[in-house]
């Protein structure tokens, strides 16, 4: 196992993550001075603003920006010939007098001062000034564009609770392996994160909890931490623009109209004021009822708070949720039962579609698109919806075949609450299942199920951080880097030649950069060395 770490660690490989699609490599260096400015296009400035805040902590040079370039800079360059490069792409030039970054749209340049980053020491990802370093970095041509739109993270803070800092300091995280969705699920039967104005009782009754006060045993919090917290409406917008600044889409999740106890709790009248022993769904569900009903007042309800949170989140994406609906309490709420009969739906499956398509229409009518979990599928998808495919891939399958897009978020891939060790007892108090690096390295979000034209409906990929088990920072970061490393390869780059081994190669280096960055990642063992994960899951 030893030899298999020393030939990863001196292979000689670029420890670029996520792959570039094309990298040559040439003689010469180009060295960081003192003297070495930035040059930007009108109405850049931000980003060359943003090149001068990643390089100046560690080299203490000041980096002016400015609108000359040419030899000795950095030079920063929107080209309309560059079209085929699309919104995202880029080309990265290191001579030996100067560094070209060129795109077609802003965004593309982002992604390529984050590939400048990497070509760097890693040292260069210090918060502070670092002595004794050469800001050297090799002559290189790179063409890069990403295969998927869709390349995202999801982080559970309804369970518990994350300071706006760690957010921050997350999206900074994302940002450097070109993660560009960021899925904020904020509300569930735990708590209530989000300040709603025309409703104060959903911060000031419902925040304050989480899933260790509700769920003893599986409790993970230090007695020393305040359960719960919420975000205000400057908090988040604070937010979404730290967000919009790395070009990463914020899409919040407003679970409905399942996973509701803790907007029932603050508004009773929401739900079916019914106490029905436990069917299903959410293991902090103890009984009672976590399921909106179905009653005009609550359908508005929900259209205002989501007026607000469409308001905050400027996301063309809005996640209404949709997942885990235990039905039982329409089953004996009457008024339910009602509009079933109304409506002449055959079963409670059809009562969410419709729900869904109240949310589908309104979310319509303001320029939004819905999205949520594969269960809205049931009974009939809202005709505007998009679909995030986690209970495997059938769903997403469904979805794009009827014409709808999906973003790929099946559970034995892209769950990194579960465990990355098939021993659980050599990791941390996680939920179940079994998510190895390796497997998510394979992992091919396009099914081959699907033709080339329903295939184009496959946005992309997406990694999931449920925090029922995940109650700090620290532990947050352990359970999704390096996985989510892996899976911003296989979000970015091209499949072919996708290769482990080589992988790891510039994977290994990589991790001296999360180490620079004080991310509490998880350190490889030598399983995760191995081409294919152990057999086996706790």
């Amino acid at each position: 196992m030893l030899a298999i770490l020393a030939a990863l660690q001196t292979a000689p490989t670029l420890s670029l993550i996520p792959k570039p699609q094309s990298v040559v490599v040439d003689p010469g260096r180009f060295e960081i001075t003192k003297d070495c400015r930035i040059s930007v296009p009108s109405g850049q400035e931000a980003l060359g603003k943003r090149l001068q805040d990643y390089l100046r902590p560690a080299t203490g040079f000041k980096f002016n920006v400015a609108r000359s370039g040419g030899a000795g800079a950095i030079n920063l360059r929107l080209d309309s010939h560059l079209k085929e490069l699309g919104p995202e792409g880029y080309r990265l030039q290191v001579k030996d007098d100067r560094i070209d970054i060129a795109a077609y749209q802003p965004a593309g340049i982002f992604y390529g001062i984050q590939t400048l980053r990497e070509l760097l020491p890693p040292e260069i990802l210090r918060p502070s000034q670092v002595s004794g370093v050469a800001w050297v970095l090799p002559c290189v041509h790179i063409s890069d564009v990403p295969r998927f739109a869709w390349r995202g993270a999801l982080m559970d803070v309804a369970r518990h609770f994350e300071q706006k800092s760690f957010v921050e300091k997350f999206l900074d995280e994302m940002a450097l392996h070109k993660l560009n969705k960021f899925h904020w699920h904020l509300t569930d039967d735990n708590g209530w994160r989000v300040e709603i104005k025309h409703f104060p009782l959903l911060t000031k009754l419902s925040s304050n909890t989480d899933f260790s006060q509700m769920n003893p045993r599986g409790a993970t919090r230090s007695i020393s931490v305040l359960p719960g917290g919420y975000y205000t409406q400057e908090d988040i917008r604070e937010i979404v623009r730290y967000a919009q600044d790395r070009f990463i889409t914020v899409v919040p999740e407003i679970e409905m109209p399942g996973h509701a106890m803790a907007a029932i709790k603050a508004y009773p009248d929401l739900g079916n004021k019914l106490e029905i022993a436990a069917g299903g769904g959410d293991p902090s569900f103890v009984g009672g009822d976590n399921v909106y009903n179905v009653d005009d007042s609550t359908v508005s309800f929900l259209q205002t708070v989501l007026t607000e949170i469409m308001d905050l989140f400027p996301s063309p994406y809005i996640h209404v949720g949709g997942d885990e609906v235990w039905k039982e309490p329409w089953k004996h709420n009457p008024q339910a039962q009602q509009r079933m009969k109304t409506l002449g739906l055959k079963n409670e499956d059809e009562l969410e579609s419709w729900f869904i398509k109240q949310m589908d229409a309104f979310l319509t009518s303001k320029g939004r698109h819905l999205i949520g979990w594969d269960e809205i599928l049931e009974g009939g998808l809202a005709p505007g919806a998009a679909v995030m495919s986690w209970r495997g891939i059938d769903g997403g399958i469904a979805a794009a075949k009827s014409g709808h897009d999906v973003v790929m978020a099946p559970t034995d891939w892209t769950y990194f609450d579960y465990y990355q060790s098939n021993d659980p007892k050599s990791e941390p108090l996680a939920i179940g299942g079994y998510v190895p690096i390796q497997k998510i390295y394979g992992y091919e979000p396009v099914p081959s199920a699907l033709t080339p034209e329903e295939a184009k409906h496959v946005l992309g990929v997406q990694g999931q951080l449920w925090s029922e088990y995940i109650s700090s920072p620290q532990h947050m970061e352990y359970m999704a880097w390096p996985r989510l490393c892996a899976l911003s390869e296989v979000g970015w780059s091209q499949p072919q030649g996708r290769n482990y081994q080589e992988f790891l190669s510039r994977l290994l280096p990589h991790l001296d950069r999360l180490r620079a960055m004080d991310v509490a990642f998880r350190e490889l063992r030598p399983a995760d060395l191995l081409p294919e994960a152990p057999a086996g899951k706790p």
